[in-house]
C-alpha cells in the first residue's frame, strides 16, 4: 500500500515471456518423454538447453513435474476405486492392441 492506502499496481508482464512459438510447441510435446527419461541422450540435452533458456517452457515443465508428484502422492495415499482401476486397465489393453 502507498501513503494514501491504495494498493500498488501488479507488476507488468512482458508478453514475450508468455509467447509460445512453433519451436516451443515442439519442445513442449516432448516434456512427458523428457520427464519419463524416454529421450535419447542427445535429444535430452537439446531439450534441457531449451528449458534452461525459455521461461515459458520451463514453467510448463515445472507444472508437469509438480503435477506428477501430486498425482503420485495422491495415488499412494488412497486406493483407486475398482471401477476406475478396471477402466484404466481396459484403456491400456486398447492402446497395447493398437501397437
Amino acid at each position: 500500500m502507498d501513503d494514501q492506502g491504495m494498493t500498488s499496481e501488479p507488476p507488468a508482464v512482458d508478453a514475450g515471456d508468455l509467447a509460445v512459438g512453433e519451436e516451443c510447441r515442439e519442445y513442449l510435446a516432448e516434456v512427458h518423454q523428457f520427464l519419463d527419461g524416454e529421450l535419447g541422450a542427445e535429444r535430452r540435452t537439446v531439450v534441457q538447453i531449451h528449458l534452461e533458456r525459455c521461461r515459458p517452457c520451463l514453467g510448463a515443465y515445472d507444472f508437469e513435474a509438480e503435477l506428477r508428484v501430486v498425482v503420485s502422492t495422491s495415488c499412494k495415499e488412497k486406493e483407486l476405486p475398482q471401477g476406475l482401476r478396471d477402466r484404466i486397465a481396459s484403456l491400456l489393453r486398447e492402446v497395447a492392441d493398437d501397437l
